[in-house]
């Protein structure tokens, strides 16, 4: 790495619909005295859009004298300068399928830190399997889903682990996701774009996991749960929800499988033993669950419009004019949901995200191992914030960056990881908290 880089952060795809948003929310703790965000760049192909995005982002004041550079991802030497001048690169440009692995490999060579938002399996997984010994040999930290997938997910789970004190434990747990607002919710075009081209190379991601060495699995005390029905309803919580083919329940599970390999976590680079004790201490309290994600409303017509959106993108996503279709008439196909102009800004000041994670399991560890015993306790937890693509991704994304600032000696070395393991045992949680995304405990049951 660089030995005195000029920039602690550069955000990559800044004037983006999501970048403009993280670049507001990186304005928050710029030489703020006690941030550890000191200096601060954007960069993009136009460097004219990314002035008006930092106009934007700065208003009502005017914009700070923050260096605008010229990249692009089509151009490895760009990304590689661009690199080689930072601590940390914030990747914005998706769909990551398509642009993100130059931009890894730059940061894997240059020994610079790379966080992004993707919320793509096959692209998250195929950049560990290319570079992920690279990454820890140059000192890179690669860690993709620093966004509302997959970091809600994976610290949610711990939290609703943590509830479970000894001698109870998990079996499973089901997370529910809600997405609200007074006027209507409008997603952003490159999540869509993502989708269907997730759907369209799934053949890929499979072919990718069959070419792997099996990782070991986390030991889940009990049995399996049962599949369940297509559509669940949850009167605890007040909803119906149906199976979301995430990318959330694939970075937890590479979290769980790095846990089983690695019990204690992974040690920091150069850490303390305050965190040395602290990281134990942490790992200790997390006890592994199958996991689950679920989308959810409040009416079973919610559900069906959900269920009739994933149809149209499971029939259309793997024919050349299907997939022309789903992306030149995005509002149409997911029935308004996505459209390519975005929402607009009272959209997103109106909208919030509700996450439930209904907790199954035993009371007492070794009712586990009693037959077929079925959970005898209930614990529900909730993660609770803003819009998900443009406040609380932003949010997470800026989050993670400042932690990796003030901590980097007590994080891993390198490699390509996912968030869970690496942010864990971190106060990232609490500085979530602080910056308007709860964390609750909602019951604690015997069932």
């Amino acid at each position: 790495m660089c030995q005195n880089p000029t920039y602690d952060v550069i955000i990559l795809g800044a004037s983006g619909f999501t970048g403009k948003y993280v670049i507001r929310e990186a304005l928050k703790f710029l030489n703020v005295p006690s941030s550890p965000l000191k200096n601060l760049a954007i960069a993009g192909r136009n460097t004219s859009k990314l002035f008006q995005a930092l106009q934007w982002a700065s208003g009502p004041n005017p914009p700070p004298q923050i260096p605008i550079l010229a990249a692009d991802s089509t151009d490895p030497f760009s990304l590689r300068h661009l690199a080689s001048q930072t601590k940390i690169i914030l990747n914005c440009v998706g769909p990551f399928r398509l642009y993100g692995e130059p931009v890894v490999e730059a940061c894997v060579d240059s020994g610079c830190d790379y966080l992004d938002i993707s919320g793509e399996p096959e692209f998250m997984e195929r950049m560990e399997v290319k570079y992920h010994d690279k990454a820890v040999e140059n000192g890179s930290l690669v860690v993709s889903a620093c966004g509302f997938d997959s970091v809600p997910a994976e610290l949610g789970l711990m939290f609703n682990s943590r509830q479970w004190l000894s001698p109870a434990v998990p079996n499973s747990v089901e997370a529910y996701v809600s997405l609200e607002s007074d006027k209507r919710i409008v997603g952003n075009f490159a999540t869509y774009e993502s989708a269907v081209l997730g759907v369209a190379n799934a053949d890929k991601l499979l072919e990718l996991r069959r070419n792997r060495p099996k990782r070991p699995r986390p030991v889940i005390p009990g049995p399996r749960p049962p599949n369940g029905p297509l559509m669940d309803h949850q009167k605890e919580i007040g909803v119906w929800a149906v199976k979301l083919p995430s990318a959330d329940a694939i970075v937890v599970r590479r979290t769980l499988s790095c846990l089983a390999e690695n019990p204690n976590g992974l040690p920091g680079v150069n850490e303390s033993t305050e965190h040395v004790e602290r990281r134990e201490a942490f790992w200790s309290t997390i006890k592994p669950a199958h996991f689950g994600v679920k989308i959810a409303s409040k009416s079973v017509l919610g559900v069906v419009r959900f269920i009739t959106v994933g149809v149209f993108i499971g029939l259309f996503a793997k024919i050349g004019i299907g997939r022309w279709l789903l992306l030149k008439f995005p509002s149409l196909f997911s029935l308004g949901w996505f459209r390519k102009k975005g929402p607009t800004e009272d959209e997103v000041a109106s909208a919030t995200f509700k996450m439930w994670f209904v907790g199954h399991g035993f009371s007492d560890g070794s009712l586990a191992s009693q037959g077929n015993r079925k959970p005898d306790t209930e614990i529900i937890t909730r993660v609770m914030g803003p819009e998900v693509g443009y406040l609380t991704t932003p949010i997470i994304l800026v989050q993670c960056a400042l932690i990796l600032l003030k901590e980097r000696h007590n994080l891993p070395k390198g490699g390509v990881l996912p968030p869970g393991i690496v942010f864990g045992p971190t106060n990232l949680q609490d500085m979530l908290q602080q910056n308007g995304i709860s964390f609750d405990v909602i019951s604690k049951n015997t069932v």
